[in-house]
């Protein structure tokens, strides 16, 4: 089975890297549709942890191929990159598409995937 998710460390404090990992998004074509702040969420209901934001990112042509192919897989849009601090230390994360084609084997998503995915590990690569 294929690794589901990329996880790499930065220097940058989560704040920064969530706008790095914005400005990514924008360049490569992609749209920002939220970013969750869960720390917030959950401290609103009195569990505290350190900084977890989710950014959705979208974009339109391959969400429309992917739900083309199978409409179940709207469950898996969009696209999640997580920036999150853990022991003081901020990481960025993104699910990789190519872990879809495991999980719905005949809607033949190799080729979207693949191309998603390379978008996202380089949203990733450049938000360090």
């Amino acid at each position: 089975m294929r690794s589901f998710a990329m996880t790499v460390g930065t220097t940058k404090d989560v704040e920064s890297a969530v706008q790095a990992v914005v400005e990514a998004t924008q360049q490569k074509g992609f749209r920002v549709l939220h970013i969750h702040d869960v720390a917030a969420t959950l401290a609103e209901k009195g569990f505290q942890r350190e900084p977890v934001r989710i950014i959705e990112i979208c974009n339109a042509k391959y969400a429309s191929q992917v739900l083309d192919k199978d409409i179940s897989l709207a469950l898996m849009l969009p696209c999640p990159i997580t920036v999150y601090a853990q022991d003081g230390r901020t990481h960025i994360s993104g699910l990789l598409p190519t872990s879809m084609i495991d999980l719905f084997p005949n809607a033949g998503l190799d080729e979207v995937a693949e191309a998603v995915e390379k978008v996202v590990v380089e949203i990733i690569n450049e938000s360090r």
